[in-house]
């Protein structure tokens, strides 16, 4: 085995130790970290430096997105003017591998005279700012992944680690669902399948039409140029697919050329309201397992929607 492969599995050892570790760490203060920003009317300011920080601001991104206001203050930054932006409400989470680190030990005068609620995770429990914060998050590690214990890796995987379950702690508090999380999403393909409309994706234009009496070489013909793989007979009364025509071709080809659409077409297919969101297509799809759904406006025939449109 290759040598770098072997490095590259004694790094996920190392780091799967240390987040395992955490289980052990956990007392009380997560409980009440997690209550304190509960009942909180501000938001959670994340400070941290260096490689802390770094991971504070992916922390942020998180809570932001799973129904917790917050945001980011780099320590240095604050110090010189942005200590302006925390509110009395806010609650402070400092990021801080070995509790001393001094641009954040440095703030904890002002939050505490500004009656900042101050959650400080580290590594070290007998650190300045554990001893000085509300409460302490104890993400201390075995060991780092880098060989001569000096780069932050396994530290800062347990710091991203220990953001994580609270933000998830925060989210199952919150009752928050996966509407919410595309309500912050809209861009996203979450957001776009919980958000979006049937009818924002349906194919409505050059519907591949055909009567029930129509000759089923022209049915063929149809189905090639509209490209959907399927035809519809009259105004939605009826389906056919090339799964249809290739069933009718295995059972009796020679016949195949005198039906014709209606002699083979799908009674009554499946149909969904173009109001309707994505997700209950989806669904519907899966559950009867199709690939397409004819698509309804007022009960009459709007488009068709394919699991194609859904693949975002």
């Amino acid at each position: 085995m290759s040598r770098h492969l072997d490095i590259a599995k004694t790094v996920f050892e190392i780091e799967a130790a240390a987040i395992s570790n955490l289980t052990q760490l956990l007392n009380e203060d997560f409980d009440r970290a997690i209550d304190s920003i509960l009942s909180s009317t501000g938001r959670v300011v994340v400070c941290g430096m260096g490689k802390s920080g770094l991971i504070g601001k992916k922390i942020v991104a998180t809570f932001a997105s799973t129904g917790t206001p917050s945001f980011f203050m780099h320590p240095g930054e604050a110090f010189h003017g942005d200590l302006g932006m925390v509110s009395a409400q806010d609650i402070f989470l400092a990021l801080s591998n070995s509790g001393e680190t001094e641009e954040l030990i440095r703030l904890l005068p002002f939050l505490k005279d500004n009656g900042n609620t101050v959650i400080a995770m580290s590594g070290n429990p007998a650190s300045t700012l554990a001893k000085n914060a509300n409460y302490h998050l104890n993400i201390a590690v075995p060991q780092e992944a880098c060989p001569f214990q000096l780069a932050p890796t396994s530290s800062t995987t347990a710091t991203l680690v220990m953001g994580d379950a609270l933000a998830v702690a925060l989210m199952q508090a919150r009752n928050f669902q996966p509407h919410d999380f595309a309500r912050f999403h809209p861009g996203g393909s979450l957001g776009r399948k919980l958000l979006t409309r049937v009818k924002d994706e349906m194919v409505a234009k050059r519907l591949p039409l055909v009567k029930p009496n129509t000759p089923m070489l022209d049915v063929i013909h149809t189905m090639t140029d509209g490209r959907l793989g399927l035809c519809i007979v009259g105004e939605g009364e009826g389906i056919i697919t090339d799964g249809d025509l290739r069933r009718q071709l295995e059972v009796n080809a020679a016949e195949l050329m005198r039906l014709c659409a209606k002699d083979i077409m799908t009674l009554n297919p499946r149909t969904i309201d173009a109001d309707a969101k994505l997700t209950e297509a989806e669904a519907m799809m899966n559950e009867h397992k199709i690939t397409s759904l004819l698509v309804t406006s007022n009960n009459r025939l709007a488009g068709i929607i394919q699991i194609y449109n859904l693949a975002l």
